[in-house]
């Protein structure tokens, strides 16, 4: 069983930049990818960022640029940096372990609000 935990969501004026940690229970990042999802109000659940087992990044286009995923195996943490934040960035973030044997997991999420 995979326990992750997001934390450093919050409000920010547009062009500001917020950074969000997801602290794993454990030393998975060879077994599991890696995602940051983010959901909107009315929207479905879409990916913003993952990073493989071998390091590998993907990004939405609509992010591309503009945020920067890592990770710190000595602290089992995976980041998600955000820059120049849009209004449109607004959403519940999630982070995500995926692997297709032994499963897929989600933390709680953590809010960020993109305002003036």
């Amino acid at each position: 069983q995979v326990q992750l935990v997001e934390s450093g969501g919050g409000l920010v004026q547009p062009g500001g930049s917020l950074r969000l940690s997801c602290a794993a229970s454990g030393s998975i990042f060879s077994f599991y990818v890696m995602g940051w999802y983010r959901q909107a109000p009315g929207n479905q659940r879409e990916l913003v960022a993952r990073i493989s087992t071998s390091g590998t990044t993907n990004y939405a286009d609509s992010v591309r640029g503009r945020f920067t995923i890592s990770r710190d195996t000595a602290k089992n943490t995976v980041y998600l940096q955000m820059n120049s934040l849009k209004p449109e960035d607004t959403a519940v973030y999630y982070c995500n372990a995926f692997d297709l044997r032994r499963g897929n997991y989600w933390g709680q999420g953590t809010q960020v609000t993109v305002s003036s």
